[in-house]
């Protein structure tokens, strides 16, 4: 089983082409919080892959896939990994992970930190498309030789990419993030905006509602899959977007926008 969380295509990319190669199935971190009676027990074989792949948000993963990680019941000895990608390094949020799964019993097996382009566009514009193809080129050479690893259950294999200070960033910089920084105040829809009702439906925490223009409500998971995927851009947060562009990996993107 491969749990992956994804807001603009990097992470279900990287998931889809592991669950390809190892014959294992997909499941959304986001959709199983839908799931009413959802108690978070999953079953495993002695050595069945058990995976994560998600998105670095301020240096950790994701709060939802934190809450996930931590609800979970996992009975088995599955062979865990991890798989994360980042704009430009992850801090220690691998780390979180493989602490989490300790304090179920579990041992993180190996991981792997992809660099793909950003879509964090609240703090800068996205790559040009040079860099963009050639990100993902790198991205697509590192999971070839990642799945051969997992294939062979090869363990304590840790391709990170931590960066500087990331002790300070995953313990200081994150929570701050998650304090303050995750608000929704500053999204506004655009007279562009036809109501087509994308961004609703791609919200992972159900916080966009599309009741004439879209509106926000207070949880949000930063995930920016709402302002980067709507297909007439009328979507910003605040100035600081309006000038710049937005990015959805090609796994997502409409046919006829591939490039």
């Amino acid at each position: 089983m491969i749990f992956w969380f994804s807001g603009t295509g990097n992470s279900l990319y990287a998931a889809k082409k592991i669950a390809e190669a190892q014959g294992e199935s997909l499941i959304s971190v986001a959709a199983e919080f839908d799931q009413a009676d959802n108690r978070f027990t999953y079953r495993f074989k002695d050595g069945e892959l058990l995976g994560f792949v998600w998105p670095v948000y301020a240096w950790a993963p994701p709060a939802l896939v934190r809450r996930f990680i931590r609800q979970m019941k996992i009975e088995g000895s599955p062979f865990a990994f991890s798989v994360s990608t980042c704009g430009s390094d992850e801090g220690r949020a691998t780390t979180i992970v493989e602490k989490a799964l300790e304090a179920k019993g579990l041992k993180l097996g190996c991981a792997l930190s992809l660099q793909m382009p950003s879509n964090y566009i609240i703090g800068g514009d996205v790559c040009a498309a040079e860099q963009e193809q050639r990100l993902l080129a790198a991205a697509e050479e590192k999971l070839d030789a990642f799945n051969k690893q997992l294939a062979e259950r090869r363990a304590g294999v840790f391709d990170l990419l931590p960066g500087k200070m990331p002790a300070l960033l995953t313990g200081l910089v994150n929570p701050l993030f998650d304090a303050f920084a995750r608000s929704t105040g500053r999204f506004y829809a655009t007279d562009a905006c036809n109501t087509c009702g994308l961004c609703e439906r791609v919200c992972p925490v159900h916080t966009v509602k599309v009741s004439g223009k879209p509106s926000w409500g207070k949880e949000c998971a930063q995930c920016l899959a709402c302002i980067n995927r709507c297909p007439r851009r009328a979507i910003e947060y605040g100035r600081a977007t309006v000038k710049r562009g937005r990015y959805v990996h090609p796994c997502l993107r409409p046919p006829g926008q591939q490039e």
